[in-house]
């Protein structure tokens, strides 16, 4: 959420920024609503202090009288302040952050490549794509996944579990060893968490729900940005720095293009995610080291990525800024997210209203908040496939994942 404040003083500056990501934008009515609540507090105000008054001398009949109307008159405004108060709350939630100077305007095709690892993988031997190799070892069951679920859904079995749980095992193991905090929260959370992550009201579709309205989490940034909601943190403990499991449940699957076969994009998904409750001036170092993080596990796995520094269209609507983790699909020849590093800067603070006590200032300030996959495993075990397939159909399994597991190749 933008800090009304700001979208008064700095009207020109959001309207720009705002407009790298969207088509238009309405201010003046933000600000109109805005002039209305101030002037309907006001009149609530003064009547309550008239009726202070009054409630303070010896009734009589005239002052009864005019007690019962002040009573009436400041019910009527008071109801429609609180209309004021949710249409006004209601737009503010509706409207994206404001992107960073540096973030460029446009949409997916301004993206631009910002560090690349390794050579695409060339194969002397015709290769096979990740439904095959999984079909032919027996790692993924397509079939009995949908006769059970439906599609967009699958099975891990037998070696391809392993491999799975060796995956989210090496992920986790790095996380912890950098001074990240482990969790595992609840996969079902309410709507006030829903509107605090940002994925209320706009995304509410993306979301599947229960019928005691409660959804089940699209992504682990959902639970942990709601773990400190309503908080006044310690500023000496900051930052904080979170890392959780969790599978990822999301509607959008359903796509038939070649580049989301498999297990590309689906209903459910495994996925560890870092977060980081951080100050201001510390914003920068965390994304740039969460970032990092992400480039070094797949770094470790030794497979092909690039990394994109997103345009500002591209970028979820909470975040200021992003950079894609972008892995390599042979048989697709395309790359695909394994990981969004993001800052929201204080947008969802003011969302789930998480502040600090500052000691400078002796204020309570919003805190910034980051994230991260690290990683998701439904883009990395196809990638790890094709880029490790030998020509004997066999997969190669990469050296840091040897301790996770009882066999080094799976053929």
């Amino acid at each position: 959420m933008l800090d009304i404040k700001r979208i008064r003083e700095q009207k020109n500056e959001v309207e720009e920024a705002l407009l790298k990501r969207m088509d238009k934008v309405d201010l003046d009515s933000i600000i109109f609503l805005d002039d209305k609540r101030k002037e309907l507090v006001t009149k609530t105000d003064d009547l309550k202090a008239e009726k202070n008054k009054y409630s303070k001398t010896k009734p009589s009949e005239e002052i009864i009288f005019k007690m019962k109307n002040l009573g009436e008159e400041l019910k009527e405004l008071e109801e429609k302040l609180k209309n004021v108060e949710i249409e006004l709350n209601e737009k503010l939630l509706e409207l994206p952050n404001t992107p960073l100077d540096e973030v460029i305007s446009g949409g997916k095709e301004n993206n631009k490549v910002v560090y690349t690892y390794s050579k695409k993988p060339e194969f002397k031997f015709e290769t096979k794509d990740h439904i095959e190799l999984c079909k032919n070892l027996g790692l993924i069951d397509y079939e009995r996944a949908v006769k059970m679920s439906g599609s967009g859904f699958w099975c891990y079995t037998d070696k391809g579990a392993m491999l799975e749980w060796a995956l989210l095992n090496y992920f986790k193991d790095y996380h912890y060893k950098n001074g990240y905090k482990f969790m595992i929260p609840p996969f079902l959370l309410n709507e006030a968490s829903a509107y605090a992550s940002g994925h209320l009201p706009k995304f509410g579709e993306d979301l599947f729900w229960t019928q005691d309205k409660l959804c089940l989490n699209a992504t682990s940034e959902m639970m942990i940005n709601n773990y400190h909601r309503d908080e006044i943190l310690d500023e000496s403990k900051l930052p904080l720095k979170y890392f959780a499991y969790s599978a990822c449940f999301r509607r959008e699957a359903g796509s038939y293009r070649a580049e989301e076969r498999g297990m590309i994009r689906g209903h459910q998904f495994n996925k560890i995610e870092m977060f980081q409750f951080v100050k201001k001036e510390d914003s920068s170092r965390a994304f740039d080291e969460m970032l990092s993080h992400a480039r070094k596990l797949l770094e470790g796995l030794g497979l092909h990525f690039q990394i994109s520094a997103l345009a500002a269209g591209d970028c979820s609507d909470a975040m200021a800024k992003t950079y894609d983790v972008e892995i390599w699909i042979p048989s697709m020849k395309i790359y695909k997210e394994v990981s969004s590093a993001s800052l929201a800067l204080d947008y969802q603070a003011r969302r789930s209203n998480i502040r600090y006590k500052n000691k400078e200032t002796d204020r309570n300030e919003f805190v910034y908040t980051l994230n991260a996959s690290g990683l998701a495993t439904s883009r990395v075990f196809p990638a790890l496939l094709e880029q490790c397939q030998r020509s004997d159909g066999s997969i190669k399994i990469p050296k840091v994942l040897h301790k996770y597991l009882p066999f080094k190749e799976i053929k």
